[in-house]
């Protein structure tokens, strides 16, 4: 009598079992935060959300953007390091708060080589240098003799201490030898609605924070800060034909926390690349002057190691700190 009931009780521990790990095997089973450390507004915000929403069609489950702004991005970067490693919270990040901030401040609060699983990249955007339409400069040749007669007059706009806006801003002002005054800003909405007002003169801004003021006419492209001409502005010319070596094509990725189990990633992984390979995803982000770009993790990792003392070299130059 006692071995068959053994048996039986040992049957429902073993189906118990395969069917808590059929459950965990399914993901997501539940609704996803996405963390996107960058104000409301701007091209990271514009872009997650973009994916979000494709991720929710295809899993079934709500991927919900949260903004958690500050700090350039550390604030919500470091919240996610923090993270339950389930995948439950994940981060979409824009390059410059992951392979940028730690060159620029003392203490982010994370690390980007261990508290973080890499998962894949999902967007380059174009970066224009643009201008209020009452600033006489056509391009950026114009703005840098402009600039050159009027040393600390011209205010530039940026998204924000540490951002990518603020790094080639400085890094204009050290290669073409001018002053552009740097206004930090919290958000890039905020930064090109006061340089459509006038209140600066000019800003570097993604295409999908600035597309909208450009294609309305309310502010001017002087440059492209990418390597190569834009689709969506084909008539602009790369600032880099007028400072040589000054072209940069920021990157936009999906994180999650150090720990998160290899299936979960690997399913996540699999989920974003259906969503950024979709035909309505990929026009959706070219509206908003956006490309789908898609890595595996090891790929991405590669990139990111790659990527950290690039751009601390570019600080080192550009003299830009931050405390």
């Amino acid at each position: 009598m006692f071995m068959p009931k053994l048996a039986q009780v040992l049957m429902v521990c073993v189906g118990l079992t395969a069917a808590a790990a059929g459950a965990q095997d399914k993901y997501p089973s539940k609704p996803v935060t996405v963390i996107v450390p960058q104000a409301a507004g701007g091209a990271n915000d514009a872009i997650g959300r973009i994916v979000a929403q494709k991720l929710t069609e295809l899993s079934g489950q709500s991927f919900v953007v949260e903004n958690r702004p500050g700090a350039g991005g550390n604030i919500g970067t470091a919240f996610v390091a923090k993270a339950r490693p389930d995948g439950y919270t994940l981060m979409l990040t824009a390059d410059s708060s992951y392979v940028i901030n730690p060159s620029l401040y003392k203490s982010t609060g994370f690390d980007p080589l261990k508290d973080f699983e890499a998962v894949s990249p999902v967007a380059t955007a174009g970066y224009v240098l643009v201008a209020n339409n009452n600033f006489p400069a056509k391009n950026t040749a114009e703005l840098i003799a402009i600039a050159k007669s009027q040393p600390g007059k011209i205010m530039i706009g940026s998204a924000g201490n540490g951002t990518v806006n603020h790094l080639v801003g400085e890094m204009l002002n050290k290669a073409a030898g001018i002053d552009l005054v740097h206004v930090p800003y919290k958000g890039a909405a905020a930064a090109v609605t006061d340089l459509a007002s006038g209140q600066v003169q000019v800003s570097v801004q993604s295409l999908p924070s600035s597309i909208g003021f450009i294609k309305s006419g309310r502010i001017k492209v002087l440059g492209v800060v990418n390597e190569k001409r834009l689709a969506a502005l084909p008539d602009a010319a790369p600032i880099s034909e007028t400072v040589r070596g000054l072209a940069v094509t920021p990157w936009y990725g999906v994180f999650a926390p150090a720990g998160t189990p290899a299936a979960v990633v690997t399913q996540l992984q699999g989920l974003i690349h259906r969503a950024i390979d979709a035909p309505d995803v990929r026009e959706k982000l070219a509206n908003v002057g956006a490309e789908a770009y898609k890595l595996n993790p090891d790929q991405f990792w590669a990139l990111i190691r790659s990527d950290l003392p690039r751009w601390a070299k570019a600080v080192k130059d550009s003299g830009a700190t931050i405390d």
